[in-house]
């Protein structure tokens, strides 16, 4: 089970998931284990009089690319975590 475990987590570190938000204005990708790989901005999200939008853009986008992440994880890790709980080895 441990081997499998390795298995999937090498599989999260190659899948990617992306967030886009603003109309596209702001699209961040992350891996399957969190880590953010990029950060695109279209150069029509950078306003002098208006960072706080962008900001907040960044944000949103960085917020939902992380909570893909996490669900993309508990995706692929559910089936050991079901079978460790079922064991009595509740994670």
């Amino acid at each position: 089970m441990q081997s499998q475990m390795m298995q999937i987590q090498e599989n999260l570190a190659n899948e990617t998931v992306e967030a886009s938000v603003g109309g596209g204005m702001v699209v961040a990708t992350f891996t399957g284990q969190g880590d953010m790989k990029a950060i695109k901005i279209d150069p029509a999200a950078v306003d002098g009089e208006d960072m706080e939008m962008l900001e907040d853009l960044v944000i949103s986008a960085v917020n939902e690319g992380l909570k893909k992440s996490r669900e993309l994880m508990s995706e692929k890790m559910g089936g050991i975590t079901g079978a460790l709980s079922a064991m009595g080895m509740g994670l």
